[in-house]
Order: structure tokens, then sequence, then C-alpha cells
């Protein structure tokens, strides 16, 4: 639950169109409530109890994300105390005296919920589809946790297992252990100098009267900002909101004054981690401003210069010279003055000394080799097409939003993109100068130096001051609203095939409004079948892997500076014949988008250094996976599901081969592909959003125009295979994490009439908050902090897999073992009661009608159903089969089908610390259908 430490780019400081949002309008206030600023569609209003609450609207789609963010984290900590924050965090779904199992209230009304912890704020979000009454429900139990949370001993023991797994887990990755290191190296006071996880000791040995006492501080209204985006009616919802929270008391404690200052930094500190497994890392870590201060935006600036791939300084020094695989570089947003993070990646037999020297000689440089203007303004072209995306997404918004408030104060999100648009050379030049010194870096040893050069200690900022006059931009037009049932979808669809001499092409337009004029695309190429491509699955998977690597009139560079240019994303993936690309940018830009992508597939030419660059890092990832829990223990029941030739292109290779086959991968090699294989004849386009139809036609003729005809398409099958259960114990020393992974091959199709009835039976077992694998091995025994179950059933022949998942303490694997045995026994032997089927159909049916509300998603679900000469009709009999199901129908279908001593189980774990024997089951490399493959696995199936 705790956040991501990695931003990969600062988004909130970029220019936006103003066509996005519908403005803010004057509401009857409800008692006790005033309204504060409103910024470009944002509105904020204050109860008098102190809570702060920020309504944003946007009706273009039918989903609300709500979330409550608490300005306290792990910054408030104090010595001891570590980690609860994010202990509380875990408690607050724990319940209180009226509603003791919140997830699986969540479950059963279909929302999405969870919470993430960091240094400066706690939050807890949900999204669902737009409902009135799902809003109140939410609103009201978020009142009910701010004060009724119970708190207790009996929970937090049970929880404890719980976080123990996830601090466990990240303990399993090199770059969060090694950045936990370096970020206690170079803080020397500060808070900021601890990781939110917090100490194993702190955690453990918590008093829970302390935590209590934490929550009852910070836990209050005036303490905490409340944010609504997407479609809700504000009025409404400002009432339900004060009805909820204001009969909440303002409280009359003070919180804890802040004056731990971090003193500038006086010399170069080092730290170095060794522990077994993953790819070299070096890394410089540098303190800087915080979010609200005027020089940050420009040092992020910076930054990006130097750390973006493949135009960045650090690429040209390190990877362009093999010291390094991969570059990269971020900063935090952070409250108080933070970091900035410079590093690579490297394989086994590179130099780290070389690469970190190389790293620092890169760094060090800018006051003898200055920025360039063409350099700035391409990273604010990066940065204008990723605030964009984020002001027209609902969910990316209340995220942006609740970063700025945790940053000091929600206008941020706003300020900072004009604070950008107004950077100048000379600006980011001398911020970035300033603080990217020796004396003020964390990666080697002490040097005794007798002039230090230090960097200058940040100036308070008057928040309130700088913000009291700022207006913000034009608020944005409504956007008019689109109703995603099967029927509108269907309806609202062109799908008229574009015939060209070269052969038809499939398509699914369904042009709609959205907010930012966005949207979503997916092109689909597919040739020759099993026969055909025998030999060809490492050429098939590197040739779509490069395509955006260069052709003879287009570098690298040159592709992606056109694509932050269009404000587009474009990436490709394919294997088995079949290639895909996913598109998103703005309507405006489509058509040069699809031209610019059919060109790339067309021409691309696959330069030797570029092959290079992908081997080394292909190698790299390889040689990670091979010390990976999970990997491992995925990769050994792919295998054992393999009958397959090396030379088909559905052979599951092991690593070792894995490795030979890329160091084998030539130019002469792809190019041979390309040239045999790539064309016209079996293609679909689909695309949702905002977009002139007739445009996307002309570009795709334009595009396809004079290719050559492809070899014709035939779908690489991948039938049932019947397989004896084996149990695979796979050692990984020194990993604190172990990884249960188990599958059943079952011979059925998603036209079976049995399909809705096991989906179902797979949700109800494990796959939501509320199955009983959850609630057995999460919620009652502490196990795990992931478990989990998968029904995956191929659209195309009667092959399907069912599957589980769990990630726990390697001294706990008996445990585990036993609970999951029990547990598929229980569910086959008792099945599911009425009222169990009833809740998990109910929560289905909204989450379904949620996924259908995401433009990629719908996007996606086109390419599929073109395979299978289907529509929304099709969502539309799913949604039936499942209203109609009854508790007999359901465990009729499961007890035919589940059999848990069938299961192929995989651990990976750490043998010294694991105990015990006891077969039980586990979550495969599932078998993917070459075009189902490609889309979004879980987000799609769910509509299908």
């Amino acid at each position: 639950m705790r956040l991501s430490l990695i931003r990969i780019v600062n988004i909130a400081a970029i220019v936006l169109a103003s066509s996005f949002v519908a403005g803010a309008h004057a509401l009857n206030l409800p008692p006790n409530v005033t309204q504060g600023p409103s910024i470009e569609g944002t509105t904020q209003y204050t109860l008098a109890n102190g809570l702060t609450v920020l309504l944003t609207p946007d009706d273009s789609k039918p989903t609300t994300i709500v979330n409550m963010t608490y300005l306290v984290g792990s910054r408030q900590e104090n010595r001891g105390q570590t980690g609860m924050a994010h202990l509380l965090e875990h408690m607050l779904f724990r319940g209180s005296p009226t509603l003791r199992d919140p997830w699986a209230e969540f479950s059963k009304r279909g929302l999405r919920a969870n919470g993430s912890t960091n240094e400066d704020r706690t939050n807890y979000f949900a999204s669902f589809a737009a409902d009135p009454e799902t809003l109140e429900w939410y609103v009201n139990w978020q009142a009910d946790a701010m004060v009724n949370s119970l708190i207790s001993k009996q929970d937090l023991d049970s929880e404890m297992t719980v976080v123990r797994n996830e601090m466990e887990s990240g303990e399993n990755n090199p770059f969060k252990i090694l950045l936990q290191k370096m970020q206690a190296a170079a803080y020397l006071w500060h808070s900021y100098g601890k990781d939110t996880i917090g100490a194993r000791s702190d955690v453990e040995n918590v008093d829970i009267g302390q935590l209590r006492q934490f929550y009852h501080l910070y836990y209050q209204p005036d303490n905490a900002v409340l944010i609504v985006s997407g479609k809700f009616e504000p009025a409404s919802t400002l009432d339900v909101i004060a009805r909820a929270f204001g009969k909440i008391p303002k409280p009359q404690r003070a919180l804890p004054p802040e004056y731990t200052v971090e003193p500038v930094q006086d010399g170069e500190h080092k730290i170095v981690v060794r522990r077994h497994g993953g790819s070299p890392l070096v890394a410089a870590m540098f303190h800087i401003p915080q979010a609200a201060s005027p020089d940050y935006v420009p040092f992020d600036l910076g930054l990006d210069i130097i750390s973006d791939t493949p135009s960045g300084r650090l690429y040209h020094a390190l990877v362009d010279k093999k010291l390094a695989t991969s570059v990269f570089g971020f900063s935090r947003t952070m409250k108080q003055p933070g970091v900035a993070l410079f590093g690579a990646q490297l394989d086994s037999g590179m130099d780290q000394a070389k690469a970190l020297q190389a790293l620092n000689e890169t760094l060090n440089s800018l006051p003898r080799q200055p920025f360039t203007q063409a350099e700035l303004d391409r990273i604010k072209n990066k940065w204008r097409t990723l605030w964009a995306n984020t002001y027209a997404d609902p969910v990316s918004l209340t995220s942006a939003l609740s970063s700025a408030v945790a940053a000091g104060d929600w206008r941020l999100f706003f300020v900072q993109r004009d604070q950008m648009e107004k950077a100048t050379l000379a600006q980011v030049q001398k911020v970035s100068q300033e603080y990217l010194v020796a004396s003020n870096r964390t990666d080697g040893m002490y040097i005794p130096t007798e002039k230090p050069l230090r960097a200058p200690l940040p100036a308070p900022v008057d928040l309130a001051a700088e913000l009291k006059d700022y207006q913000g931009k034009t608020t944005p037009d409504t956007v008019a609203a689109f109703e995603p049932t099967p029927a509108n979808i269907d309806a609202a669809t062109s799908r008229t095939p574009l015939s060209l001499p070269n052969g038809k092409v499939q398509l699914a337009l369904l042009p709609k409004p959205t907010r930012g004029d966005r949207v979503q695309a997916n092109l689909l190429v597919q040739f020759s079948n099993a026969q055909g491509l025998k030999g060809q699955r490492v050429n098939a998977e590197a040739t779509a892997a490069m395509l955006d690597r260069g052709t003879p009139k287009l570098s690298r560079q040159a592709i992606q500076d056109k694509l932050d240019s269009l404000q587009a994303d474009l990436n490709f993936s394919g294997h088995a014949g079949v290639v895909i690309a996913n598109l998103s940018t703005t309507s405006q830009n489509l058509p040069e988008l699809v031209e610019l992508t059919l060109t790339l597939l067309r021409n691309a030419n696959f330069p030797e250094n570029e092959l290079a660059e992908f081997k080394r890092q292909a190698i790299s990832s390889t040689e990670s996976a091979m010390t990976k829990p999970e990997a491992l223990a995925s990769r050994a029941l792919a295998r054992y599901d393999n009958p397959w030739t090396r030379d088909d292109v559905r052979y599951t290779p092991s690593f070792e081969e894995t490795l030979k086959d890329i160091a084998a991968l030539t130019r002469d090699d792809l190019v041979k592909f390309h040239s045999s294989y790539y064309g016209a004849g079996t293609v679909a386009f689909s695309a949702v959003g905002a977009f002139a139809p007739d445009a996307v036609k002309a570009a795709l003729s334009k595009g396809l125009a004079g290719w050559k005809t492809a070899p014709a398409y035939t779908r690489v099958p991948d039938p049932y295979r019947a397989l004896a259960p084996k149990r695979f114990d796979i050692d990984t020393p020194d990993k604190a994490n172990a990884v249960y992974l188990a599958s059943l091959p079952l011979e059925i199709q998603d036209t079976d009439p049995r399909y809705p009835a096991l989906v179902v039976a797979n949700y109800l077992l494990g796959g939501s908050q509320t199955s009983r694998l959850w609630n057995r091995i999460r919620v009652k025994e502490g196990l795990s902090y992931t478990v989990s179950s998968d029904f995956d059933a191929s659209s195309y022949e009667p092959t399907a897999t069912w599957s589980a998942y769990a990630i726990y303490a390697p001294e706990n694997q008996q445990r585990l073992l036993d609970a999951m045995q029990e547990e598929l026994a229980r569910a086959v032997r008792d099945g599911f009661t009425e009222d169990e089927v009833k809740m998990g159909v109910e929560s289905m049916l909204k989450l379904r009608k949620l996924t259908r509300t995401r433009d990629g998603v719908l996007a996606s679900a086109w390419i599929n159903y073109m395979q299978l000469g289907r529509s929304f009709e099709w969502s539309e009999h799913i949604d039936q089969a499942l209203a109609k199901l009854t508790a007999k129908d359901v465990n009729s279908a499961l007890r035919a089908t589940l059999a848990p001593t069938k299961f192929s189980i995989a651990i990976a774990a750490d043998k010294s610390k694991a105990k015990g024997e006891h077969p039980a089951s586990a979550e495969p490399a599932t078998r993917k259908d070459p075009v189902k493959a490609e889309a979004p696995a879980t987000e799609e199936n769910a509509i299908q």
C-alpha cells in the first residue's frame, strides 16, 4: 500500500488549452460551509470544523473518484515510531464498530479502493461507476473511519504479518533497498531519511496506545482534504459531505510544531549495499528545494534534460558508450526540501566504478557544458503531453491534486505548470548548477576539500502570500456525457471495413467527446501461421520491440521528438504473427500519429547501435529475473506446460536459452524477418475518443497504400493440454519474500454454458477482496500481502487455466500451503451460498460497468471482438448470463472443473527459512491467445 518512490516526470508544470472541465458554478452552500478559490474547474470549500473539500466535476466519463488525503506521513514520526503512519493506513481498513469489514463492502459495491502512504501524506481513494448512492455510502465510510476506527490490538496482531510481508516484498527489490539506504545516508537529522515502511523493530513492537494517539492527533477534519472528481452532482455531493463530516467537531488540539531543518551537506557520502541477485546499479543523490520553491520547477527541467532517454546527457555518456544498459533520474515532490536521484542500471559484465565516475563527471560538467535551448524545448514538450494526460483523466488528476495538497496547496498543480512555461534557460542552468555539486552528493567516500562548494539553503516559502491573487487559466467548457452501455457502444461505433487494393482493414471507430480531446487507438497487423513462423520466435518479438528505434529517414530521437510534438504515446508489441500498436494522442493529431505508426511498421531499419542497446537491456533484464522468486516460479510452470519444439513460436525457453537467443540476434535476422512477414492484408484498427473518422480513414489509406501483402494469416492455435500435477521447489537464497504459484489446465472455452458460472466461482474463491482466499489468508491469518486466484478461458478454442497466487514470508510457508489447500477443498465440498453468489454477481456487474467507462479498454476490446466476429452485444450477453446465476449453477460448474489435487505448483523461497512440505496450489504463467495477450488482461477481460 506504500506509494511508489519513483516519479517518472513531474507532471505538475505544463500549459493546457482551455477546453476540458466544466466551470465552477455558484452553489447554494449548506450551512457552515464556505467557498474558497476556484481554478480551472476545481473549487475549494471549507467546513466549519476545518475540513477542506475540492470538487472537480467531469461528466465525460461515468466514473466517480473520491480521495481523502490526510496531511500526515512518515515525516511526523518520532524515533521509535517509524512506520506508524503506514501501519495506521492498514488499520483503517480493519473497520469500526458499525462496519467491521470495509473490504467486503467495497467489493460488494463495485469500488476499486486502496490507500497509500508517503513522507508527507496518507490517502484513501476509490473509483466506481457514477452512482449517488455509492458516493454517499463511501463519503459516510470516510467520515466514520476518520473518528471511529477501532485500532484494536487484535486487529493489529492479525495485520502485522501482512505488513511484514509487504516489507519483505520491498526488500527483494535491489533498487528500493539502494534508494532507502542512500536516503538514510543523505539526511543527518530530518525524518525524510526514514523509509515510509519503517524500521522492522518499530513496526513489530508498536504500542497500540501510541498508535491510537497518533490516529486521534492527525486524523481530524482540520488536517484532511477530501477530493471528489469525475461524474457527480456538485450541489448534492457537497450536501452529502456536509451531513457526513459536519457533525464531527473541530478539534481543540494543536498539531506538534516541526522545527527540524536539515543542514546543508558538507561533503560526499557513500553507501554500498551487497545482496544476492538483481542487476548492478549506480546512483547519485542530491538535496534540492521543496516543491513549493520557485527553484523547484527549473531544477526539475534541468534534471529531465540530463536523465531523459534517449536524448539525455546520461544516456549518451553511459548507454551509448556501453557503460550501462539504461539510465534514469527523478526528483521527489515534497513538502520540505527533498532529494533528486540520478542513476544507471548495468549488466553483470560492466565496470561499476567506471559507470559511477562517468555519471558524476556528466553531472559535474554543467559549468563547462551549459544546457541548450533545444534541450529545454524538448523537455517542455514532454511535460506538456504528460500534464495534458493527467488533467484529462479524473483518476490521474485526483492523484495529482492529492500530491499538490501534500506539497503545500492543491493550486501548486496549476502554478507549477505556469512556472514551467515561464522558466528560462538561464534559470534552469543557474539552479541546476547550484545544487549539482560534489559536496551535496551521496554516492561515494568522503574526500577532504579545502574550499568545498556547497548548495544554497532553500529559503522558506510563504505559499499563502504567493497564491493570494492566483486565478489560474480560463475555466474550460463542459464535456458532454457518454453512457457506455453495450447497446450505446455498439450503436455509436462504425464498423464498416475500409476496402483497399492490398486488402481490407477492419474498423471499429467510436467517436465521442472526451476531456482534453484525447483518443485511444489500437492498430493490429497479422501474418503467416504456426508452420510459416518456425524458427522465428525470437525474431518476431525483437522485430516488434525495435519498430520505434529508427527508419532510413528518422532516428530514434527524431521519432521520440515527433511523438512529443504530437502529445502522443506509441507502443509496439508482438509475437507469433501478431503486431499491435497502442496509440494515444489528441483529436487533431490522431491522423498524423496513424501515418507515423504505419511509417515505422513499414520502414523500420533496426540500426546496429540500437540493436546492441536492445540486446544489453534484454540480457540485463533476463539476468535480473533469474533471481526473482515470481519470475522463477512462473517460468517453471510455463516450461512444464510446454510441449512445443525449440523452433516453435509457442515454445517457452529457459532463462539460459533466452540469454543465448538474445546474444545470437543480428540485424540481418531482423531485416529479413521484417521483409518476409510484415505487410498489409490482415489489418484491424480501433479508436475510442475525440476524433474525426474520415480523417482517420484517410490516414490509414495513405499509410497502407502500396504496402506489399503479408503472408496469409492463420491464428497460431494453443489447444488444451492435460498435465499431471507436479510440484516445483525453487531455492531463492537471501530473498525475504517467497512466491506461491499454481496452475490447472481446463478444456473450456468462453462460449461454454458453464463459463459465466466459473467466472463468478473464481471471483468468490480468490478474485476479490471479499473472496474466500483473501478473507482466510490475508484478513484472518495475515499470511500474505497479496493472494488471489484467476480463471482465464480462451475465446478461440476450448482451453482455459485456473490459477492461484500468493506472496508470503518463507517461515510461514506451511501455514500458507495448509490454508490454500483447505480453502480450495472447502469451496468444492461446501460450495457458495445464495447470498455469496448474489453479492458476487452484483459486484461483478458494477465492475464491468466501471470498466466500460475506460476508452483504452474499449479500444482494446474492439480489436479482440473484430477477430472473433463479436460486438459489445457479447458483453451484454455475459452480463445477462451472470445476472441469472444461482448458487446451484455456480457450485455445479465449480465441482465439475476445480480439482485441488490436480494443480501444478511452483514455490520459490529461501529454503533455509521455509519449513515443512505440503502440496498445494498457485499462479502460473497462464497461456494466452496471440491477440488477446496484447490487450490489458484484467481490465479488458472484465468486460468480455
